[in-house]
């Protein structure tokens, strides 16, 4: 947080306090002698305050993320008074994977891996030089923590405060943000993860959409996810960060836009960059897009159950229903009609999506649910 305002920087955008400007963030360099670039929008307000940080298109085929943080920024600029009055800065990188989104795929074509499991981790090992994704990966890190070149200007002029990553997730899915476990050790104690924690808390329950803790921490380590982009600002550079999920991949869902930009305001509102009545007319509350979830119990997410034949599933419970444990979930038939078994909810919980196809082979997973939680939101990472 600054103690008086100045001009802000990233890339190719400066604004000055009360103004907004949009620009480039070079990030590499490609085969055609062109650079890889991101698009970065800079809000810089007129008072001192802290700084937020938008994210978007880590996945190329995340359409609804892309467009929240475009219409976050549309909203905040288009009043001149609200911008004004901005205490402190917002920073919005609507895509951070262009070359994902020139594929309108998950993946780039740098190779077939996660773009979003690259971000820096100080106990993660290679005997190998890091390939192109994880050296844009650290790049993006560096300027959203402060380290390093991010513009002319001082790197540490546009550090985030909090962050939001906007993505989406399976077919017809509901939408959530993602709570992550903090985990302590060499780089943090147990009372400063509890402190994290508990600043993490009040943004994600800001925020309004229905909450899910990530994966126990095993499996989440195991799936690399604290070396995702709001892993790794959360749980390396110790910044409260989250990921809001909104809605099905691959196509705009308006209601869902509306949803996460009431959401965005939300933090800022909690974080101190707005006063509730600054937020623009026509931003509503969260509550108005998305419903809330319908269990009463803490959840985490779950992929599975998984089934143990193969051939052709029938879901028999639908996106945003609840189940109890023993609940037949699925039926799995044979390409003739044959029924070769039942897949049943091993957890209660509610349903967030189903699994893409209609083939499954023995152990797919058939759906990603919401299942009872009753771990540990801070954890050691040895555990």
């Amino acid at each position: 947080m600054e103690d008086e305002r100045r001009d802000l920087e990233l890339g190719s955008a400066s604004a000055a306090p009360g103004t907004v400007d949009r620009g480039w963030l070079e990030i590499a360099d490609l085969p055609t002698g062109t650079p890889e670039r991101l698009p970065v929008i800079v809000a810089n307000g007129s008072a001192p305050g802290p700084t937020l940080w938008l994210t978007g298109g880590v996945h190329g085929d995340e359409a609804t993320g892309i467009a929240v943080v475009l219409e976050t920024m549309d909203a905040l600029v288009a009043d001149s008074e609200t911008l004004t009055s901005l205490a402190g800065a917002v920073v919005a990188v609507p895509v951070v994977s262009p070359a994902g989104l020139r594929r309108n795929a998950r993946h780039t074509y740098y190779d077939e891996e996660d773009p979003n499991r690259h971000f820096p981790d100080a106990d993660a090992e290679s005997a190998r030089p890091p390939k192109l994704q994880e050296r844009i990966d650290a790049r993006l890190y560096e300027a959203v923590v402060g380290k390093g070149e991010a513009g002319s200007g001082p790197a540490d002029a546009v550090a985030a405060d909090a962050l939001i990553d906007c993505h989406t997730a399976g077919v017809d899915s509901e939408p959530f943000a993602i709570r992550d476990r903090v985990l302590y050790g060499d780089r943090r104690g147990e009372a400063a993860a509890e402190a994290l924690a508990a600043d993490l808390e009040s943004l994600v329950e800001a925020f309004g959409f229905p909450t899910l803790t990530e994966y126990p921490a095993a499996e989440y380590v195991e799936e690399e996810l604290q070396r995702s982009l709001a892993g790794a600002v959360l749980n390396e550079a110790g910044i409260p960060a989250f990921t809001a999920e909104l809605g099905s991949h691959s196509v705009v869902d308006d209601r869902l836009v509306a949803g996460g930009v009431a959401g965005a305001f939300a933090v800022a509102v909690e974080l101190g960059l707005l006063a509730s009545d600054e937020v623009p007319e026509g931003v509503g509350e969260p509550a108005e897009y998305v419903d809330e979830r319908p269990v009463d119990y803490p959840v985490r997410r779950y992929r599975g159950p998984t089934t143990d034949v193969s051939g052709l599933v029938r879901h028999r419970v639908d996106a945003g229903e609840e189940f109890v444990e023993g609940d037949a979930l699925a039926t799995v038939v044979s390409a003739t009609g044959e029924p070769l078994g039942r897949v049943r909810a091993d957890h209660d919980g509610y349903v967030v999506s189903r699994c893409e196809g209609l083939a499954v082979y023995e152990g797919d997973p058939i759906a990603s649910l919401a299942v009872r939680d009753d771990g540990d939101l801070v954890v050691p990472r040895d555990d």
